[in-house]
Protein backbone atom coordinates (compact mmCIF):
# COMPACT_ATOMS: atom_id res chain seq x y z
CA UNK A 1 0.00 0.00 0.00
CA UNK A 2 0.90 3.66 -1.60
CA UNK A 3 0.25 6.58 1.02
CA UNK A 4 0.63 9.84 -0.18
CA UNK A 5 0.03 13.25 0.84
CA UNK A 6 -1.96 15.66 -1.74
CA UNK A 7 -2.93 19.35 -1.18
CA UNK A 8 -6.33 19.82 -0.76
CA UNK A 9 -6.77 22.21 -3.69
CA UNK A 10 -5.91 18.95 -6.17
CA UNK A 11 -8.85 17.06 -4.97
CA UNK A 12 -12.46 18.49 -6.89
CA UNK A 13 -15.05 15.66 -5.70
CA UNK A 14 -18.17 17.40 -5.21
CA UNK A 15 -21.98 16.38 -5.35
CA UNK A 16 -23.52 18.75 -7.80
CA UNK A 17 -27.03 19.30 -8.14
CA UNK A 18 -27.57 19.75 -11.91
CA UNK A 19 -30.77 17.71 -12.51
CA UNK A 20 -33.63 19.35 -10.31
CA UNK A 21 -32.20 23.00 -9.83
CA UNK A 22 -29.99 23.05 -13.14
CA UNK A 23 -32.53 26.40 -14.48
CA UNK A 24 -32.29 27.89 -11.39
CA UNK A 25 -28.49 27.97 -11.15
CA UNK A 26 -28.37 29.48 -14.75
CA UNK A 27 -31.08 32.49 -13.79
CA UNK A 28 -28.70 33.25 -10.97
CA UNK A 29 -25.74 33.79 -13.34
CA UNK A 30 -28.01 36.30 -15.50
CA UNK A 31 -28.64 38.37 -12.43
CA UNK A 32 -26.59 41.93 -12.39
CA UNK A 33 -25.18 43.06 -9.32
CA UNK A 34 -28.12 45.86 -7.58
CA UNK A 35 -29.93 44.24 -11.00
CA UNK A 36 -33.64 42.44 -10.69
CA UNK A 37 -34.45 39.43 -8.75
CA UNK A 38 -35.62 36.22 -8.99
CA UNK A 39 -39.14 34.93 -8.00
CA UNK A 40 -39.38 31.69 -7.23
CA UNK A 41 -42.55 29.72 -5.92
CA UNK A 42 -42.21 26.99 -3.55
CA UNK A 43 -44.62 23.99 -2.10
CA UNK A 44 -42.97 23.49 1.58
CA UNK A 45 -40.35 24.46 3.06
CA UNK A 46 -37.82 21.18 2.74
CA UNK A 47 -37.69 22.92 -0.95
CA UNK A 48 -36.52 26.37 0.32
CA UNK A 49 -33.78 24.57 2.30
CA UNK A 50 -32.62 22.31 -0.54
CA UNK A 51 -32.80 25.61 -3.06
CA UNK A 52 -30.92 27.72 -0.47
CA UNK A 53 -28.10 25.49 -0.14
CA UNK A 54 -27.90 24.75 -3.88
CA UNK A 55 -27.80 28.61 -4.50
CA UNK A 56 -25.05 29.64 -1.76
CA UNK A 57 -23.11 26.68 -2.81
CA UNK A 58 -22.89 27.39 -6.63
CA UNK A 59 -22.55 31.07 -5.69
CA UNK A 60 -19.48 30.39 -3.80
CA UNK A 61 -18.13 28.74 -6.78
CA UNK A 62 -18.48 31.85 -8.79
CA UNK A 63 -17.21 33.89 -5.76
CA UNK A 64 -20.75 36.04 -5.89
CA UNK A 65 -23.09 37.38 -3.26
CA UNK A 66 -26.25 35.62 -3.26
CA UNK A 67 -28.90 36.91 -0.74
CA UNK A 68 -32.78 35.77 -0.47
CA UNK A 69 -35.84 36.81 1.27
CA UNK A 70 -38.74 34.44 1.54
CA UNK A 71 -42.40 35.64 1.80
CA UNK A 72 -44.43 32.82 3.43
CA UNK A 73 -48.03 34.40 2.93
CA UNK A 74 -47.34 33.81 -0.87
CA UNK A 75 -44.81 30.98 -0.47
CA UNK A 76 -42.53 32.75 -2.83
CA UNK A 77 -38.58 33.23 -2.71
CA UNK A 78 -36.72 35.78 -3.80
CA UNK A 79 -32.97 35.42 -4.87
CA UNK A 80 -30.86 38.69 -5.46
CA UNK A 81 -27.12 39.66 -6.51
CA UNK A 82 -25.51 42.15 -4.20
CA UNK A 83 -22.98 45.01 -4.87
Amino acid sequence: MEIKFVKRSVINASKKRNSKFKPLLEAIDKLKPGGQALEVSYTNDRNINSMRTAVYQHSKTKNIKIKSRRDPSTKKIYFFREK
